[in-house]
Order: C-alpha cells, then structure tokens, then sequence
C-alpha cells in the first residue's frame, strides 16, 4: 500500500512531503513513489502516539486481569491515535499483580499494542500514596520482581519505586538491568533522590505529583530529576495535574528529549461523569472535571489521552515538534522501543496517524491497518 501525497513529519521531526509505502506492516519506502496509492492531500501525517503509563479506560483496567478490559482499552485508544501502550497497574496484592500479569502476558490486542507492562507500585511511600491503596503497599522485592518478569516473559517495561521507603541500592541496580526504574509517589529529597539516580534510575513518574517539590532551599525530587540529563520525566498535561504555566517551564527545561507525555488515564476515561474503581478504591468523576478525585478529594488518575494533551500543549505555548516527540518518539525510548515505533521511518511499524488542520483525527493506522 502506498500512501501518496503526504504532508509528514520525518524521523527527525521535520516537515517533509512525499509518499509512504507500507509492507507487512512495516514502511518499506519513503519518497516520490510510482505507482497508485491512497491520496492523503490536505492531511498532516504524524506517528502514532505511545501511552506508557495508563491504568485504563472506557470501563476497562490494567488491574482487572481480563481480557475484556484489555479490549476496552486498546480499541479505545486507537480511536484517538494512540497505537501502542503500556498497561499499567496500581499498587496491588501480590496475589493481584500475578493474576494481571498473567491475563497481559498472554493478551492479543484487538486495538493499541501492549508494548510491556507498567508496574506503578508496589514499593512507594506511604506519604505520598496518593490514589493508591496503602494495604498493599510494601519494601521492594527482588525476588517479587523476578516473579513477575517471568510470568510476562520479560515484558516488564517499567516500575515505579520510593527509593527512599526500602534499602533500594540494590534493587535499583539489579532491576534497571532489566527495565526502566522511575522515581515516584516518593518523600525522597534532593540527596536521596541523587543517590537513586547515580543507582540507575533514569525516569520519573508523572512530574510533580506525588513527590518531593523543588523549593528555593530543596530541589527535592523534582528539582533533582529536572537537573539531571540522563532522567526523562512523564507529564500529565490534562491542564488539572499540572497548571499550563509550569508546564512551559517545565518543557524549556527538558527541552525536546526528556519529555514524556503520558495519560494516565482510569477507567471512567471517556464515559463521563460517575463514580469508579481504581486500585480498590472508590474514585469520582465530576461534571466538568479534568481528572478523577478520591472521595476526600485528593487527585486520582486522569480522564485524558495523548492526543487531547497534544492539542493542550500546542493550544499552551509548547513548540509542535517538543510536543509531538514528547507524545511519541520520547515515551518509545523511555520503554526501549524507539527502534520499533515512535517515529516514521523506514523498517519501523507502519503506525500512522492522519490529521486535519485542526490537529484532529481522521484516520489511524496500527501495523499499516486502518483501526
């Protein structure tokens, strides 16, 4: 299949126009193509976009280890561009975790493509939980890790720890050989984090919720994390998590590279307003709200996609081409999969999102194929 006449961005994210083969779900030629193709005139061609912290949506939840909910989730995702994602749980049992991994391990996606599981927890501290359920809370376990990286065959992509809640040292070590260790829902200060980073952590969980604030005496975590190149940082950019403000801020620090767009997104994502489970846990959606809250109010997981925050940061102040490497090229490196997605370029997956000059979908593609 040729798509021919396309306003894209390149593999450096630069505004090209050409023609796009595809074959066996890879792209095959980019270029002033022979032949008849598809006229894709008048649209904008971007990558797909890469959600890798998302608990659920549309009814669906990482955590509920059934393959329904995974369906939920995928199918949902492609509809608004999102071709590949990371399923992700909450702060579990363990007995809960095994069941999820169990039920994701085996998942063939009807939508979105699971690059890996995202293991939000269970080692955090109980200080800055925020929505996730304190029973379950617990020190970091090698061994429990182990566990679960054998269960989903290696497909661990992420874990979120409190380095300073257990003797993490360790753990630190021997886990990033394995997948990316993120610091997050963390009471960690400035020294404590530094020492987490010179361990091997090279991520941080949604920036600036649930952690350490950078104050003028304090860079607490987030002013660690912030100044150091090696970390990327996962942004909730609903406009709720984090004020627009300091999000231009935020990006003219990170620059084009370490940002992460991520959703963060619950189950009630894309339904409305109602009351929802997440981590075991009663949350509500309010009429008109941006995220989901616990019944005392503290902020839970989002209602958002990348695609909305996408348009968020344009309509914000951010740069198109900070904004569109931090919704795919960015959150693909963090997960190890830039090699494969994130980018159009020749030998990746024909992941292919079309859109109108108002920046809104008209057409996704997931492995060359219209979703």
């Amino acid at each position: 299949m040729i798509f021919k006449n396309c306003t894209f961005f390149n593999e450096q994210f630069e505004k090209e126009f050409g023609d796009i083969e595809v074959e066996n779900g890879k792209i095959k030629q980019i270029g002033i193509l022979s032949g008849d193709g598809k006229d894709m005139s008048g649209l904008i061609l971007i990558p797909g976009f890469v959600d890798i912290h998302i608990h659920g949506c549309a009814g669906g939840d990482a955590s509920d280890a059934d393959t329904k909910s995974l369906d939920k989730i995928a199918l949902e995702l492609a509809k608004h561009g999102v071709t590949s994602f990371c399923p992700t749980t909450m702060t579990l049992s363990h007995k809960q975790l095994v069941e999820a991994a169990k039920v994701i391990s085996g998942y063939k996606t009807k939508g979105s493509k699971p690059l890996g599981v995202n293991l939000e927890g269970p080692y955090i501290a109980v200080s800055k939980k925020g929505a996730q359920k304190e029973d379950n809370i617990r020190s970091g376990s090698i061994d429990e890790f182990d566990e679960l990286y054998e269960i989903l065959s290696g497909k661990i992509k992420l874990i979120t720890i409190a380095p300073e809640a257990f003797d993490s040292s360790e753990f630190i070590k021997n886990v990033s050989k394995k997948c990316t260790v993120s610091i997050g829902h963390s009471a960690a200060n400035a020294n404590e984090t530094q020492k987490a980073i010179d361990n091997g952590i090279r991520h941080a969980t949604h920036l600036y919720n649930a952690m350490t604030s950078m104050t003028h005496r304090e860079a607490g975590t987030v002013g660690t994390v912030l100044d150091n190149e090696s970390v990327m940082c996962e942004i909730i950019c609903d406009g709720g998590h984090v004020c627009p403000t300091v999000l231009r801020n935020t990006f003219d620090i990170l620059g084009e590279d370490r940002g992460v767009v991520i959703s963060d997104s619950m189950r009630g994502a894309g339904l409305g307003s109602g009351e929802f489970e997440l981590g075991g846990q009663q949350v509500f959606v309010k009429d008109g709200g941006r995220y989901a809250v616990l019944a005392d109010g503290t902020i839970a997981a989002s209602i958002t996609n990348i695609h909305y925050e996408f348009k968020n940061l344009i309509s914000f102040g951010i740069d198109f081409k900070t904004a569109l490497k931090s919704c795919t090229i960015n959150p693909a490196k963090a997960v190890g999969e830039e090699d494969n997605i994130g980018s159009i370029q020749i030998g990746k997956c024909a992941d292919l999102v079309f859109l109108d000059n108002n920046l809104d979908i008209k057409e996704v593609y997931i492995d060359g194929i219209l979703a």
